[in-house]
C-alpha cells in the first residue's frame, strides 16, 4: 500500500507540531512558557496543515493522518477493511515516533519541570472537568463536526478546489474548532494523536513523569470513532457524500 508511509510520516508530522507547541508553552525555561490557547489551536491548525502536505507528498493521497477519519471513509467505500487497519496502524505508530521526536528535542526541560500532569497534558488530551460521559459526549460531537465538514467543504456544490487548497481549509477548520469548542477536552478528534502520544508517555524514560491517565484514555479514542460513524450517517442522509 503506496499510501502508508504517507500517513506515517503526516502523522509525525502533526504530533511533532502539535505536542511540540504544548511542550513549548507548557515546559519550564521554554521560551514560549507561558503562552495562551490561541497559540495551542493555532499551533495544531498548523500542525495538521503541515502534517496534510507531508502525507500527500509522499504517496498517501487522502491523508487521513486520523483513525477517525479513516473510519468514516472506510464506512463510505474509500478502504477496504485491511487497508483501513494499516493506514491506521501507520498513523498510530507515527504518532509515536512523533511524540518521541518532542522528548528529546525538550530534552534537558523534563526535569526542571515539576508538574506531572502538565507533563503528560504534552503528550495526550485531559478533560477541564473530568464527567466521563460528558467528556465523551463532547469528543463525539467535535469529531462529527470534523468529519462533516470535511466532506461538505470538499463537496462538489463547492466547486473544485485549487491544488493546495484543501490542506488550509482542513487547517482553518481545526482552528476553528479548538477557538471554540476545544475547552472542555482539548479537542483530540484523533486517536492517533492522543493514544499514540500516550503510550510514547508511558514508555520514555521522561524525567519525573507520573502515570499516563489510562482510564481516561479510552474517551479520546471511542468518542472520535463514533463521532465519525455518526458523521457518515448523517452526510449519507443529505446525500452529501
Amino acid at each position: 500500500m503506496d499510501n502508508l508511509l504517507g500517513e506515517f510520516m503526516g502523522t509525525l508530522i502533526l504530533v511533532v507540531f502539535g505536542c511540540g507547541v504544548c511542550a513549548n508553552l507548557t515546559l519550564s525555561c521554554s521560551k514560549g512558557s507561558g503562552g495562551g490557547w490561541i497559540c495551542i489551536s493555532s499551533g495544531w491548525a498548523l500542525a495538521v496543515l503541515f502534517g496534510v502536505f507531508t502525507s500527500i507528498a509522499l504517496g498517501a493521497p487522502q491523508a487521513d493522518i486520523n483513525p477517525a477519519v479513516t473510519f468514516a471513509k472506510t464506512l463510505a467505500g474509500v478502504y477496504t477493511g485491511v487497508q483501513a487497519v494499516a493506514t491506521m496502524a501507520a498513523q498510530m505508530l507515527g504518532g509515536i515516533v512523533g511524540a518521541a521526536l518532542v522528548w528529546l528535542i525538550y530534552l534537558p526541560h523534563w526535569a526542571i519541570t515539576e508538574s506531572q500532569p502538565a507533563k503528560l497534558g504534552i503528550f495526550s488530551t485531559a478533560p477541564a472537568i473530568r464527567n466521563l460521559g460528558a467528556n465523551l459526549l463532547c469528543e463525539v460531537i467535535l469529531t462529527f463536526l470534523l468529519v462533516f465538514l470535511i466532506w461538505a467543504t470538499f463537496n462538489k456544490a463547492n466547486g473544485p478546489l485549487a491544488p493546495g487548497y484543501g490542506p488550509y481549509m482542513v487547517a482553518m477548520l481545526i482552528w476553528a474548532l479548538g477557538v471554540s469548542l476545544g475547552g472542555p477536552t482539548g479537542y483530540a478528534m484523533n486517536p492517533a494523536r492522543d493514544l499514540g502520544p500516550r503510550i510514547a508517555h508511558a514508555i520514555l524514560p521522561i524525567a519525573g513523569k507520573g502515570g499516563s491517565d489510562w482510564g481516561y484514555a479510552w474517551v479520546p479514542v471511542v468518542g472520535p470513532m463514533l463521532g465519525a460513524v455518526l458523521a457518515y450517517v448523517v452526510a449519507s442522509a443529505v446525500h452529501m457524500i
